[in-house]
């Protein structure tokens, strides 16, 4: 056991979190953006060709894009129930073979063969959010994974701005360089890093007593082990988050909102309907409260606020100024997650069981969104824009009834503090107790402290 003195300790973290925000962090910003990149390159390579060269039907388009998030739903709660004891070696795995795959897709001559090849990405991409999520949440306290995260999903919003600079530059300046087609080139170039991040107790460029400390840290934030009990298997926990009413309000809550946030896929469409060329359309698609309902709802309703100036005017500059608060209406869906994690916390194989399945269901959003963006609506797209309204609206009341929900949660806690704990309850917080060197008295009365983020 290794016992800090509050000098030492305080130093020890600094350098802790010092090493999890440039190297940890970094490496999962840098593969979200490529995973984005990719995801959207379907779209930004509809603009130059992808649709003749393929002889697509728009349904067979729409088809192309949905069919991703099949595989990529069904995939992640066993996919994150499988990363919670080997993230590195899993998604390192993942990450090569979505590379891979990727590169498949920019050398297909058919509707059966990008088919194909979009269905099995989704199956090694389904490792990557969750995982990351999840990795996360075993590194950084409640209040620290917000902002975290937040860094996270500004993955999104960079990959949207250089993904379609980056996917400018290959189909103005690539297109029939070596016989090749420059929609094709997109898929081939954008290629993924390595992954090698293990947990807090098995991390190996962190000293013992950076990875204790890095086990202590999250047990003071929860009042007990971050650890599965031996009894805590993957097949309980995944049993646990299924019992759980508050991980359904949150996976209808992520469709919702997922399919308010649709337009995403379709940027560099609705970008067009301005009226510009090919790759000026693409250039233009270029944490300590604690409080959790209004910083995840409030970007929604900044959306919501797009579409209503969207559909009331036509004008390049109504549009333009309505794609702006679209964009960045999508930082809500960043502290969804959080706030899963943060709710559904203990033991973490149910936490890594309801993150993928919220996040894994809650894409069904995204699969029907694919079909909401129809060219026949189009340029206007009023029909998608009064969905989207729709969705979102149905978001914050979900987002509402949660908030309600753990309100009076906490409330019950408050009356419930001084409850006798005991056998397996009693042993996680004498785990707790021994990694820090204090009282179980202590424990239980930091633990006393401990609330739902609403």
């Amino acid at each position: 056991m290794i016992v800090l003195d509050t000098a030492k300790r305080a130093a020890t973290e600094r350098s802790l979190l010092r090493k999890l925000d440039t190297r940890l962090v970094p490496t999962v910003i840098l593969i979200y953006i490529m995973n984005i990149i990719d995801r959207s390159s379907v779209t930004a390579a509809r603009l130059k060709g992808l649709e003749q060269d393929l002889h697509l039907s728009d349904i067979q388009y729409d088809t192309v894009v949905a069919i991703l998030y099949v595989s990529y739903c069904t995939a992640q709660v066993p996919s994150n129930m499988v990363s919670s004891n080997t993230p590195s070696l899993y998604i390192g795995a993942c990450v090569v073979v979505w590379g891979l795959t990727s590169a498949m897709t920019g050398i297909t001559h058919n509707f059966a063969g990008i088919l194909a090849c979009r269905v099995f990405i989704g199956f090694p991409e389904a490792a990557f959010y969750p995982g990351a999520i999840y990795l996360l949440s075993r590194w950084y306290t409640r209040k620290e994974l917000a902002f975290r995260t937040s860094l996270l999903y500004a993955g999104l919003m960079t990959s949207n701005a250089f993904g379609s600079l980056m996917a400018a530059g290959i189909l103005s300046r690539m297109e029939g360089a070596r016989g090749v087609r420059g929609w094709r080139c997109c898929f081939i170039l954008f290629q993924h890093p390595p992954f090698d991040i293990n947990q807090p107790s098995n991390t190996r460029w962190l000293t013992p007593t950076e990875r204790h400390l890095a086990q202590v840290r999250l047990a003071e934030d929860a009042g007990e082990a971050d650890e599965d009990r031996a009894e805590d298997s993957i097949w309980l926990g995944l049993k646990l988050a299924i019992k759980d009413t508050k991980v359904y309000i949150f996976t209808v809550m992520t469709i919702a909102q997922l399919l308010g946030m649709s337009f995403a896929s379709f940027f560099p469409t609705l970008t067009s309907t301005l009226g510009f060329n090919t790759t000026v359309s693409l250039l233009l698609a270029a944490h300590k409260t604690g409080e959790r309902f209004f910083h995840v709802v409030a970007p929604w309703w900044g959306i919501i606020v797009g579409y209503i100036i969207a559909i009331s005017t036509f004008s390049v500059g109504g549009r333009y100024a309505s794609l702006f608060l679209m964009a960045s209406g999508e930082a809500g869906f960043s502290l969804t997650m959080v706030w899963v994690s943060n709710t559904v916390s203990r033991p973490p194989a149910k936490r890594a069981a309801a993150i993928a399945m919220v996040n894994g269901i809650g894409n069904l959003g995204n699969l029907i969104g694919s079909y909401v963006w129809k060219a026949k609506w189009g340029p206007q797209y009023h029909e998608s824009m009064v969905i989207g309204i729709a969705a979102l609206s149905l978001s914050t009341s979900l987002a509402f009834v949660m908030r309600c929900i753990l309100k009076r949660e906490n409330r019950q806690l408050d009356e419930n503090e001084l409850g006798a704990l005991s056998g397996a309850n009693r042993e996680h917080i004498e785990e707790v107790a021994r990694l820090e060197g204090i009282t179980f008295e202590d424990v239980m009365e930091r633990k006393r402290g401990l609330r739902y983020l609403y």
